[in-house]
């Protein structure tokens, strides 16, 4: 057993309750007040007097857990797994713990706003109102009744589905995992990627980003999007070419766009940042107090309830 986790996401000591919680398991662990996201060499001083830790977005790379002898054990905080190394704990043989889905309510919610924010044009109708212009009406359409395609549906996209049944809308969806008990359930059509794409009128991207899904939207799968086709992505930066993207916002290949996930955090295009088509917010999918607390907890669960992952582990 540890003694001494070294909490390396600033924000958990910010919240009470896992502040509390944190130190009355562990006494002793060691606390972060800067909410700055630490690089390698910041994460391996942090953490150079401590037996275990909980991550966030910070590199647990195998550089830095070959330098920390002492790690018996890490918990996640959030769900996204790419700075994770998990052939070297798994080499080490030390136990890793997350919770999927802990937010998946707050994504989904995000997700659903964004649904009728592109499908009113709410984002450039405010810029422009903001902007000392006042437009006209601009007629846009209800979420009521629309074609919702969802390119993943785990944790998230269930949410999402259950989220819709309001709206009575016409769910398609596409995953690698067959969840054809759900689809049966909740009267979601599984459909093809081809079909997805080209059936879509709000197509909501919910998978990880990995080796086979990055740059998947480019140039060729965009143009097969239908042109009144509102794009929203919740999950990660990198599974959309962001050029492709602007190519096909600047000549109205495609309605709209709203993104909470960039290749690059914060994203430095300020062309495609700016441009009027795209609602764009700085990764606040998980940014709700509710979820703060929950993936908290559940990251400090993580520390004492896991597993030592195999090599290939995908979240």
């Amino acid at each position: 057993m540890f003694q001494r986790p070294g909490v390396a996401v600033g924000v958990l000591s910010m919240i009470p309750d896992v502040r509390e919680a944190i130190l009355k398991q562990f006494p002793n662990a060691k606390l972060r007040d800067e909410i700055q996201v630490l690089n390698e060499e910041e994460l391996t001083e942090f953490l150079k007097d401590c037996d275990a830790a909980i991550v966030g977005l910070e590199p647990l790379s195998r550089k830095v857990i070959e330098a920390l002898p002492n790690l018996k054990a890490v918990g996640k905080f959030g769900v996204g797994c790419n700075n994770i190394d998990f052939p070297a704990l798994h080499e080490r043989g030390i136990p890793f713990g997350m919770q999927p889905g802990v937010n998946r309510l707050a994504v989904a919610e995000l997700a659903l706003g964004f649904m009728i924010s592109a499908l009113r044009w709410i984002g450039p109708l405010a810029y422009d109102m903001r902007s000392a212009r006042r437009p006209k009406q601009r007629i846009g359409r209800q979420l009521t009744g629309r074609v919702v395609g969802l390119h993943g549906c785990g944790h998230i996209g269930k949410e999402v589905v259950r989220l819709l049944k309001p709206f009575d809308c016409q769910i398609l969806a596409h995953d690698i995992v067959d969840y054809r008990g759900f689809y049966e359930k909740e009267g979601v059509e599984p459909v093809s990627l081809d079909e997805l794409v080209e059936r879509s009128e709000v197509l909501s991207l919910h998978i990880p980003l990995t080796p086979e899904t990055e740059n998947i939207y480019d140039d060729a799968m965009l143009a097969r999007l239908r042109p009144d086709c509102v794009l929203i992505n919740t999950c990660r930066g990198g599974i959309v070419n962001e050029d492709a993207l602007k190519r096909a916002l600047q000549s109205g290949e495609i309605q709209a766009a709203c993104f909470d996930a960039f290749a690059e955090e914060p994203p430095t295009d300020d062309e495609l940042v700016g441009l009027p088509g795209l609602v764009g917010t700085p990764h606040i999918g998980a940014s709700t107090i509710e979820a703060r607390i929950a993936m908290g907890l559940a990251a400090l669960k993580g520390l004492t309830e896991n597993s030592v992952r195999a090599p290939d582990f995908q979240p």
